[in-house]
C-alpha cells in the first residue's frame, strides 16, 4: 500500500504499480496518519479497526498492511480503481 499523508481528504484512490493508493488527511507525526488509515480501511472492508494491522513500514509511505477476516472475493468486489 502507498500512502501520501496531508491529503484534502482521507480516501482509496486506485492502484499504483500493482498497490493500492490511499491519501490520508492526517500528517505523519505520532502515528495519526497510519491510525487514519487503519479507520479508512476499517470502514472501507466492512471490518473492526482491531482486524486491521500494518506489518511493514510503520515510518514509511509505502506499508505492509494484514487484514483479517476478509474474503478475498470481498476484497476484489470493492471498486477500488
Amino acid at each position: 500500500m502507498r500512502v501520501v499523508p496531508r491529503a484534502s481528504k482521507s480516501e482509496i484512490v486506485g492502484d499504483l504499480d500493482g498497490a493500492l493508493k490511499a491519501r490520508i488527511a492526517s500528517p505523519p507525526v505520532d502515528g495519526a496518519a497510519n491510525a487514519e488509515l487503519i479507520k479508512l480501511l476499517a470502514k472501507t472492508f466492512d471490518v473492526p479497526k482491531s482486524a486491521i494491522e500494518i506489518i511493514g513500514g510503520q515510518a514509511s509511505r509505502t506499508k505492509k498492511i494484514k487484514i483479517s477476516n476478509i474474503n478475498p472475493s470481498d476484497f476484489a468486489s470493492k471498486n477500488l480503481a
